[in-house]
């Protein structure tokens, strides 16, 4: 068989990067919990909606992580004013240190990462992403599924 080109170099740096996360002394989250957080720190108060669309994480699954975040008192979910029928995803005060933390953590290795490159090679990277992104919603289409968040 042909050996894959982009799904292992894909899937490499993903689990470095939550390696990297796991790391972080006194951090305490795991991958998905310190994204979202980081996603929090960047973008402030967020529909759960927005949160999903981020990260396309199955409903369930993003529910069980923003669960523990909650229960860890990380994060609050409340009723949007707005729409009855949406949640507002917030940090708490403890939460704050350990997002701007995340987030800092990340920022820092995409400057790395960004510092190598040019912007040719970025815009390439980045439409290759999404190329892999449309690929998977169509696939994922055709085999019953509903696709991913848009």
């Amino acid at each position: 068989m042909k050996q894959l080109q982009l799904i292992p170099e894909i899937h490499r740096a993903t689990h470095r990067i939550g390696v990297h996360l796991a790391r972080i002394a006194g951090l305490g989250l795991n991958q998905p919990e310190a994204h979202i957080l980081a996603h929090l720190a960047s973008f402030g108060d967020s529909t759960i909606s927005q949160v999903h669309h981020a990260f396309a994480h199955k409903r369930s699954t993003l529910t069980s992580i923003l669960d523990r975040l909650d229960e860890r008192g990380l994060i609050t979910r409340s009723t949007n004013p707005r729409d009855r029928r949406e949640f507002i995803v917030r940090l708490t005060a403890a939460g704050k240190p350990l997002a701007k933390r995340a987030y800092r953590e990340l920022e820092s290795v995409e400057k790395d990462t960004l510092r190598r490159l040019t912007k040719k090679q970025i815009d390439g990277f980045t439409e290759t992403l999404k190329a892999l992104e449309g690929a998977l919603k169509r696939t994922d289409k055709r085999k019953g599924g509903r696709g991913f968040p848009t």
